[in-house]
């Protein structure tokens, strides 16, 4: 189970996870080794909440497909394990980022001592730059 929050979670049969061979650097292991992890987790047919489904759904990111499919390749660490635990925390932070919705802002108006200060500091600088100026006989 991957717990998303304290409510939701994602049961392990949901999410397909294959070790495939690493690309880069780390000499004969990546030849022979499958370490890295490829991560598939079908938004449509999952059992996240429809709210969750729709946010996902509107997400502009490279790593969901157009059929609602998130991949994620995990190649970060040399040994498996770590790239499985990789993945899953990636998904779940994806998941979390769209859960997230950000607090409204509300308008404010200024101070009338706020304004009242700003506008005399405005004028005390513009005095200040006309005692600069050259005097005119």
């Amino acid at each position: 189970m991957l717990k998303i929050s304290t409510l939701i979670a994602i049961p392990d049969s949901e999410i397909e996870l294959h070790a495939i061979r690493a690309q880069g650097a780390g000499g004969q292991n990546v030849n022979k080794v499958s370490t890295a992890i490829h991560l598939r987790f079908d938004i449509n047919a999952s059992s996240l909440p429809d709210t969750y489904k729709e946010k996902l759904g509107q997400l502009k990111d490279r790593r969901i497909s157009s059929d609602g499919v998130i991949i994620i390749k995990a190649q970060r660490y040399r040994s498996q394990e770590k790239n499985r635990e990789d993945a899953l925390a990636r998904l779940q932070a994806l998941i979390k980022n769209a859960s997230f919705t950000p607090k409204k802002r509300t308008a404010t108006k200024p101070t009338k001592s706020s304004v009242k200060r700003r506008i005399e500091g405005k004028t005390q600088r513009g005095q200040l730059k006309v005692l600069r100026s050259k005097i005119d006989d």
